[in-house]
């Protein structure tokens, strides 16, 4: 694999390939032609959905393609190569864009978005400062700004800015709130808090109330029980029972610890139970626990199911407590008419999470953290690095994300949401939460209406959790009938024809779908219930 040119070459000589414009045009020009190919075949379902190898025969195919070219090749082998290697990338990865992609919450992608995004990284347009990525930086706070305006906040009041992640944006934010209600927090830390001997938190019994709930879900989360007062008790997190796990990992991040986060229990439908969210914190507060946060969902993962913000937010006012709400899925209902009901509220929490990269339908990642009280943001980080912020133009610190996220150097992570806007408009983003919304409605009621198919609850959006129960498994153990979901759905993902995923709902487990390419119609649906069925034969026979 090599020629004399190359063979002769200066490591100048390599160095000017390796940058030649004329080579990115070359092979630029094929990667398009490859991607138009292959999400033309991706999406008339051609191939399987996932392309399962097992990990150890994946790395070794991968290190021996890697080892077996010496790099000392002219510009047409190296296109050739390239080819090749990206044929190699598309026919063993995860297919998305095919309508039988019905698996966690990460989309098939608007395909222009990463065009977008492929500006960014060829030319590293990267942020922290804002001379560093003037360009970045401005697109980052344009879409703040587009996206704040459906919270309803005034242009001056709010801070927004882009993270890599929901799992990151949340740590920022309670990161915030632990500094704003601990005050000193960030240089003297969390130790004078939590000296050994102090109380801890006992799980998982239910908070005493004075009146039991009317109603109770089986099976649901139960509240935690604090125990007895003392002096310097310690933090405590208090969240929604579904909340995601990296908000337990936050608070081990933070030094809170994870015994330190307070579940709420839930009403019948897997929401926050407002009642019992006002009686723990009543409960914390006369044992002298300082509250960092009230966490709530919009939505949770396991079924989709959107808090009651605006009764959350009350209870949260009255107590004076930060209320963080992660919309990393469900925020971006905002821009639905038709279905903006479900996040009435959002606007009265302290802080916002809000994944562009889920139902923005745009590559991962792009997570929006905004802050309700601009001053907030800068309570992440009390630091100074001179080596980057420029104290001779102090205007400009409001612009040097550096100063509020974990990040130091950041990807411009908006270009691809940016460029879709720019070019379509909000109303494609609406429509994109109305189609799929709408599919989650739809399955449901194909589930209610088979015999053998089982829904765990009515969905508020894209998220769908249900079980296969053949006639055969009708006097199973809910051991034996969890068991049987987890292999039904190992033996339909691994042979391609459709991507689906688990959970555990009061104990048992269950199959999931999330509804997040919008290409997925209804005949789709119908497929899948179909395909359940023969693995689920199979597997009983």
């Amino acid at each position: 694999m090599t020629n004399e040119a190359s063979s002769n070459s200066t490591p100048l000589d390599r160095i000017r390939l390796a940058y030649d414009p004329a080579l990115l045009r070359t092979t630029g020009q094929r990667l398009v032609e490859q991607l138009a190919s292959h999400l033309a075949a991706v999406e008339a379902s051609s191939g399987n959905v996932l392309n399962w190898t097992a990990p150890r025969d994946n790395i070794a195919r991968a290190g021996r393609i890697a080892d077996e070219w010496d790099g000392t090749a002219g510009p047409e082998q190296l296109a050739a190569r390239f080819e090749s290697l990206v044929g190699e990338m598309l026919s063993r990865g995860h297919n998305l864009h095919d309508p039988r992609y019905v698996g966690h919450q990460v989309p098939a992608p608007i395909p222009l978005a990463g065009l977008f995004d492929a500006v960014g990284s060829v030319t590293n347009q990267v942020m922290a400062i804002y001379e560093m990525g003037p360009w970045a930086t401005s697109v980052e706070q344009a879409m703040v700004a587009k996206l704040a305006g459906y919270l309803g906040w005034r242009e001056g009041d709010y801070a927004g800015i882009v993270t890599h992640g929901g799992t990151l944006a949340n740590l920022n934010a309670i990161l915030v709130a632990r500094n704003v209600a601990l005050g000193d927090c960030w240089e003297e830390g969390v130790a004078g808090y939590c000296e050994q001997g102090q109380p801890t938190i006992e799980e998982p019994l239910t908070l005493a109330l004075s009146r039991p709930p009317k109603r109770r879900c089986p099976g649901r989360s139960e509240g935690t029980r604090i125990s007895a007062r003392s002096d310097n008790a310690p933090p405590v997190l208090v969240v929604q029972a579904d909340a995601h796990y990296c908000i337990a990992r936050a608070a081990g991040i933070l030094g809170l610890g994870t015994k330190h986060v307070v579940k709420v229990s839930l009403d019948e439908r897997r929401r926050m139970d407002v009642r019992v969210l006002d009686a723990t914190l009543t409960d914390l507060k006369a044992k002298g626990h300082p509250i960092i946060a009230v966490v709530a969902c919009a939505c949770s993962t396991p079924i989709g199911a959107f808090d009651p913000l605006n009764a959350v937010a009350d209870v949260c006012e009255r107590h004076q407590v930060w209320l963080h709400v992660d919309a990393a899925h469900g925020g971006s209902a905002l821009l639905s008419e038709r279905h903006r009901h479900l996040v009435a509220g959002l606007e009265r929490a302290d802080s916002v999470v809000w994944d562009a990269h889920k139902m923005m339908f745009v590559p991962a990642l792009c997570a929006f953290l905004f802050f309700k009280n601009k001053r907030h943001s800068y309570e992440a980080f009390r630091q100074n690095a001179p080596y980057l912020f420029d104290p001779s133009a102090p205007g400009l610190g409001e612009y040097d994300t550096g100063l509020r996220t974990f990040e130091c150097t950041k990807r411009a992570a908006v270009y691809g949401l940016w460029g879709v806007w720019s070019l379509f408009g909000p109303q494609l983003f609406s429509d994109l939460i109305d189609v799929t919304f709408e599919l989650g409605r739809v399955f449901h009621e194909k589930l209610l209406a088979a015999p053998d198919f089982t829904p765990l609850h009515e969905p508020q959006c894209n998220i769908v959790t249900f079980r296969h129960l053949p006639a055969e498994l009708s006097d199973a153990t809910p051991e034996r009938l969890g068991e049987f979901q987890r292999q039904l759905r190992r033996r339909v993902i691994e042979s391609g024809e459709f991507y689906l995923v688990a959970t555990t709902l009061n104990g048992v487990d269950a199959l999931r779908v999330t509804l997040i390419n919008p290409l997925t119609t209804s005949k789709h649906l119908d497929q899948l219930l179909e395909t359940l069925r023969r693995y689920g034969h199979e597997i009983l026979v």
